[in-house]
């Protein structure tokens, strides 16, 4: 809501509690209602309602502001911390509906019990992840069973994440270790492109996957506050080509990915340091 008195704007933000641990406000609607907020800021910058947004749960205590009773967060600071990067993106569940609708939604006992499984990793890298203060989203599989029907593709086998090469700290693989996780993907910046590698453990070869650029959103999935690409159609549509919605259970990393490229060979004497593998407790 907007109000204007002469040459000073108010902008008040309605946050709702979501059913997650966080609180949302919602987008300024399109069409007449986005003429009508332009015509009230004019060139002013709003930092609140270009899209949908989503904070952590915050404590609010009373103060004085010129003798003017008011109630903030405890710790603005990082409230304001959180602003700049608090673009939301919601599942689209009218799209998994259709999904499930169109390919079924039973599951078997491996199924639940995978699903169960996925969800404890992720839950234990974003612990882990965020107690270094390292940012990673989730990519790949899982963020296509996000962005395709809103929750785990049961017959996958593993959870992705990824983080910025840029964000890496010596910390990471010695706290992932500890959680018995394992750093996989590192990702890497080419022009107006971006990439990141992999190597088959068994030839030393080095690939790289080739993804458009792309910004990060919150969005909230298994009941956990984490990141996706806001470009999330381009990114699903460079990692699994035009058919990215239909199912497809036979899936090779090497072979099956438009957006693979060779990307030469680790020499034999390095091998033991770059291919590693830890295994999840």
């Amino acid at each position: 809501m907007l109000f204007r008195r002469q040459d000073s704007i108010i902008h008040i933000v309605v946050l709702y509690k979501h059913p997650g641990t966080f609180l949302w406000h919602a987008a300024v609607e399109s069409g007449n209602s986005t003429q009508k907020w332009t015509s009230l800021i004019g060139d002013r910058q709003i930092q609140f309602g270009k899209y949908e947004g989503i904070y952590d749960n915050m404590e609010i205590v009373p103060t004085k502001l010129d003798g003017v009773k008011l109630n903030i967060p405890k710790d603005p600071a990082a409230f304001l911390q959180q602003i700049p990067d608090a673009r939301f993106l919601e599942c689209n569940y009218e799209q998994a509906r259709a999904f499930y609708t169109a390919y079924g939604s039973d599951l078997t006992a491996k199924d639940v019990k995978f699903i169960r499984h996925a969800t404890s990793l992720l839950s234990k890298s974003k612990a882990v992840l965020d107690r270094i203060g390292v940012r990673f989203w989730i990519c790949s599989g899982t963020l296509l069973g996000w962005f395709r029907q809103c929750g785990i593709i049961p017959y996958t086998n593993d959870v992705d994440i990824g983080i910025w090469i840029k964000d890496y700290k010596d910390t990471l693989i010695p706290a992932f270790q500890a959680a018995g996780l394992s750093l996989r993907h590192k990702f890497g910046k080419e022009g107006d492109i971006m990439w990141f590698g992999a190597t088959d453990g068994r030839t030393g070869e080095k690939f790289k996957y080739i993804s458009p650029r792309f910004t990060l959103c919150w969005t909230e999935f298994l009941d956990m506050k984490v990141r996706v690409p806001c470009q999330t159609l381009a990114y699903i549509h460079a990692d699994y080509g035009p058919n990215w919605y239909e199912p497809v259970k036979e899936w090779d990393w090497k072979n099956s990915a438009p957006n693979i490229q060779p990307n030469g060979q680790w020499p034999e004497e390095e091998w033991s340091e770059v291919i590693q593998y830890f295994h999840a407790k």
